[in-house]
């Protein structure tokens, strides 16, 4: 009976193995000491006017939480699109009613005035 958990042994023990060996070959070949420029905060090769820990408006965190929400739509609506010849009119009935729900959503975060960046 525990023979058969022997190759998962072996699969957890390599791994771990390798985890390890990496990390132990990555610390000898990094470079001791950091220089000047190695420390400085990296954006895209622009020089940084400001310090890295700036605050940002709220409202740029809104954007990006809408985005998302409404980016998720589309994750919902391609198995739909992909079973819309089984669902017939139910499903195209369902996805209409998602729809309505994600568009009164979008219009009242615009009433709100969540959307402008200014």
């Amino acid at each position: 009976m525990l023979q058969a958990y022997v190759p998962v042994l072996l699969f957890i023990l390599i791994a771990i193995g390798f985890a390890v060996v990496t990390l132990l070959l990555a610390g000898f070949v990094r470079p001791g000491k950091y220089g000047k420029v190695k420390l400085e905060p990296y954006e895209c090769g622009i020089e940084p006017l400001t310090d890295a820990r700036d605050r940002y408006s709220i409202r740029y965190y809104l954007v990006a939480m809408l985005f998302v929400i409404f980016d998720v739509e589309t994750v919902f609506m391609f198995p739909w699109a992909v079973i819309m010849d089984r669902l017939l009119v139910f499903g195209l009935v369902e996805m209409l009613i998602f729809l309505f729900i994600l568009i009164v959503g979008y219009f009242y975060a615009w009433r709100k005035g969540a959307l402008e960046w200014a």
